[in-house]
C-alpha cells in the first residue's frame, strides 16, 4: 500500500540494517487504513446496508479526500519513478467516478503532467464525449481534435429541439481561447467549401463568431482572413472597419456599393456575415436609426444583393463559375417600399391603407426580417397595448403574414410572442391584460397551424408547469388547438399535449357525457392509437 516501501527497505539493508528490527518497526507503525475501510464496509453490509450504497459511500469519501489532499508534484514523481504507465491507471479510467475525478483535478492543476497524460488516455479509450471542460482538453491538440469532432458530429445530428443547445455548447467550446478558436475556424472553413453539407458548417462557423463577439472578442480579422484570403482586400478592409466597430460607415458603404456594382464583383459570401446583415437591417428598419438619406439606396442595394444573388465562387481557384443577379431589382423595390412605410410614423388607419403593399412585399424573406425588427421595436414599447384598442393590432397581423410565408422565421416570431406573453402590463386592469394574452394565444395557435407545432406546445406546457400563467389562458389554448388539429398525431405531439388535455383543472369544465366532446374524443383516440403508458 506504500509505493516507496521497497526502495526504502533496499536503502535500509544496504546501510546494514537489522531485518528483525525492520519487521518490528513496520508491525508497530502499520495503521492499515485500507483494511480498516474494507472492514467497516463489511460491517455496514452485515448490518443490512445495500452493497451499492456502501460502495458509493466509500467512493464518495475517497473522492473528496483526494480532492483535498492531491499533490501534483507527488503525482508527477510517480510517473518519473515508474518510467511507464502504471497498470492501476489503465484500470482506474474504466470507471466513470474516477474519470470525473480526473477531469476535476485537471481543471485545478492544468500543469500536472500525470493528469494531462491521463486525459489523453481517457480520450484514446473513447470517452472524449465526457470531457466537457475545455480547459482540460485545450492543453493537447489530439484531445481537442477528438472533442471538436464529437461536438461537430453532435451538432450535425441535432433535432430541431436540440439544435440551439448543441450550437451554443459547440460555440462555447471553440471560443475557449485564441488557439482553439483559430484552429477550429480554419478546420470549419475547409469543411464549409464542401458541396455536400458545406452550408451547415458555414452556419456553425457563424454561430461561433457570434459567441466570440458576445464575449467581447474582436474576431473580425480572423473572419475576414478566412473568407477573403489575400483577394478582395478592398472589400475586406471596408467590412473589417465596420464589423470591428459594430457600426456602419457611409464611406465604407459607398465603397462596397461601387465594388458590388462592378462587372466583376467580390463574392457575395463576404456580405453574408450575420453581423453585417443585422447592422443593415437595423439601419433600415429600426425606429429612430439615423440613416444617411443620400446613401439610403446603397444600403438597400447591399442588403438586396446579399439576400438574392446566386454566386458560385470558388475561393480555392480564385474565380467564379456563374452569378445570377436577376432578383436584385425586385428585392430592392420591395425593401424600398417597406422601408418608406416603416420609417414614416404612421397611425393604424394609414398602415391599413398600405396593407396590400406590405403583404406583397413580405413574400421576400429579407423584407420579412425587416418587418419583424420594426414590429418588435414598436410592440415592445411599454404603452403599446394600452393605446391600441383593436383585438389584434395591425402590427401583429403582419407577423401572421410573415409566419404564413416563411417557415424559417417561425422561431424568431415565437421568440417575440413569448417575450410579449411573459411581459407585465401592470398599468392595465387584470381583465384587459388577460385579453391581450388571449390574443397572443391566438397568435401562437396560428403559428402552430402553420407547422411550428412542437415548440409552441412545449412552450405552453412549460407555462402550465411553471404555474404563473392564468389557467383560463391554458384552457383557451387547449380549446383552440383541439379545434385546429386532426389525426394522425405524432408520438412527440401526444406526449406533450395529452397531459394538458387530460388535466381535470384545465379541461374538466369542457367535458360532457357520452364522450362526444373534443376533449374526450382526443383522449380516446390517443389511448387507442398510442397506448396509455406511452402517451402519459
Amino acid at each position: 500500500m506504500e509505493p516507496e516501501i521497497f526502495s526504502q527497505l533496499k536503502k535500509y539493508f544496504q546501510a546494514g540494517g537489522n531485518p528483525e528490527q525492520v519487521i518490528d518497526l513496520l508491525s508497530a507503525n502499520y495503521i492499515a487504513v485500507a483494511q480498516m475501510a474494507n472492514l467497516m464496509a463489511e460491517w455496514l453490509i452485515l448490518a443490512g446496508a445495500e452493497i451499492q450504497t456502501v460502495q458509493q459511500l466509500v467512493e464518495n469519501h475517497l473522492h473528496d479526500m483526494i480532492l483535498k489532499t492531491f499533490d501534483p508534484k507527488k503525482a508527477d514523481a510517480i510517473f518519473a519513478e515508474e518510467g511507464e504507465t502504471p497498470s492501476w491507471l489503465a484500470e482506474l479510467i474504466e470507471y466513470p467516478t474516477w474519470r470525473s475525478l480526473i477531469y476535476r483535478l485537471a481543471e485545478d492543476y492544468p500543469d500536472c503532467l500525470m493528469l494531462n497524460f491521463t486525459i489523453k488516455l481517457i480520450s484514446d479509450a473513447g470517452f472524449q464525449g465526457e470531457i466537457t471542460s475545455i480547459s482540460t482538453a485545450a492543453q493537447q491538440i489530439e484531445v481537442f481534435s477528438r472533442i471538436l469532432k464529437t461536438s461537430v458530429t453532435t451538432y450535425l445530428n441535432s433535432t430541431p429541439e436540440t439544435l440551439n443547445k448543441n450550437l451554443s455548447e459547440c460555440s462555447a467550446m471553440v471560443c475557449h481561447g485564441q488557439h482553439t478558436y483559430v484552429y477550429a475556424q480554419v478546420l470549419l472553413s475547409v469543411l464549409a467549401t464542401e458541396q455536400k453539407g458545406g452550408h451547415v458548417i458555414r452556419r456553425l462557423q457563424q454561430e461561433v463568431q457570434k459567441e466570440a463577439m458576445k464575449s467581447n472578442h474582436d474576431v473580425t480579422p480572423i473572419t475576414m482572413a478566412l473568407m477573403a484570403g489575400f483577394q478582395h482586400t478592398r472589400a475586406a478592409q471596408c467590412l473589417s472597419s465596420m464589423l470591428s466597430r459594430d457600426a456602419l460607415n457611409p464611406a465604407d458603404i459607398v465603397q462596397l456599393h461601387k465594388l458590388y456594382s462592378s462587372s466583376d464583383p467580390p463574392p457575395v459570401e463576404l456580405l453574408r456575415i450575420p453581423q453585417f446583415l443585422e447592422l443593415l437591417i437595423d439601419s433600415l428598419f429600426k425606429p429612430g436609426s439615423k440613416l444617411n438619406q443620400e446613401h439610403k439606396s446603397k444600403y438597400i442595394f447591399l442588403l438586396a444583393y446579399a439576400s438574392s444573388v446566386c454566386d458560385t465562387y470558388s475561393v480555392k481557384k480564385g474565380g467564379r463559375k456563374t452569378i445570377n443577379k436577376d432578383e436584385v431589382k425586385g428585392t430592392m423595390q420591395a425593401l424600398e417600399k417597406v422601408h418608406s412605410i416603416c420609417s414614416g410614423t404612421k397611425g393604424n388607419m394609414e398602415l391599413l391603407a398600405e396593407l396590400d403593399t406590405l403583404y406583397k412585399c413580405i413574400k421576400f424573406a429579407v423584407v420579412s426580417l425587416g418587418v419583424i425588427k420594426w414590429v418588435e421595436n414598436i410592440v415592445c414599447e411599454p404603452n403599446y397595448f394600452s393605446l391600441n384598442s383593436d383585438y389584434c393590432p395591425i402590427h401583429l397581423a403582419l407577423l401572421d403574414e410573415v409566419v404564413s410565408n416563411h417557415p424559417l422565421l417561425h422561431s424568431t416570431v415565437l421568440q417575440l410572442y413569448t417575450t410579449l406573453f411573459e411581459g407585465s402590463y401592470g398599468e392595465m386592469e387584470i381583465l384587459a391584460t388577460l385579453e391581450i394574452k388571449k390574443m397572443l394565444v391566438d397568435r401562437l395557435v396560428n403559428l402552430l397551424s402553420r407547422g411550428y407545432v412542437l415548440p409552441v406546445v412545449k412552450y405552453m406546457a412549460q407555462c402550465w408547469e411553471s404555474t404563473d400563467t392564468d389557467i383560463s389562458l391554458i384552457r383557451y389554448f387547449v380549446t383552440e388547438v383541439l379545434e385546429t388539429i386532426a389525426p394522425p398525431y405524432s408520438q412527440e405531439f401526444v406526449s406533450l399535449f395529452l397531459p394538458l388535455v387530460e388535466n381535470e383543472e384545465i379541461t374538466g369544465s369542457m367535458r360532457v357525457d357520452m364522450d362526444s366532446d373534443p376533449v374526450s374524443e382526443f383522449i380516446v383516440h390517443c389511448k387507442a392509437t398510442h397506448g396509455t403508458n406511452q402517451a402519459a
